[in-house]
């Protein structure tokens, strides 16, 4: 196994050992303090998330020319029209509504 790395007896759980400066360990124990989580469970959730990440930037498919032309279609068409998209596109249009007419107040006011 890789040095660092231990198997806890039972647990079914790995050990990892890590070296982080005071500065590092402390933004860490606030961030989780906050969250609601201890240390550990912070640090995993973090590490599994940027490890996900990291993945899913570097997974490679490979299609043939006309999979890849139908995926771009697919991906180029617009939405389909649904009652949570209807929504959606009424809150922003309300929201940039409100937005103009802060902006105009505040240029009145001046």
């Amino acid at each position: 196994m890789a040095q660092g790395v231990k198997k806890s007896e039972g647990t079914g759980r790995g050990l990892v050992n890590l070296r982080i400066s005071p500065e590092d360990k402390s933004v860490i124990d606030r961030a989780a303090k906050t969250a609601g989580k201890t240390r550990t469970e912070f640090m995993v959730e973090a590490a599994r998330r940027a490890a996900h990440e990291t993945l899913l930037d570097t997974t490679l498919v490979l299609v043939d020319g006309t999979g890849f032309h139908r995926f771009k279609d697919l991906f180029d068409a617009p939405p389909s029209p649904t009652d949570g998209l209807r929504r959606l596109v009424g809150v922003a249009a309300r929201n940039r509504n409100v937005a103009n007419a802060q902006s105009r107040a505040t240029l009145d006011a001046d």
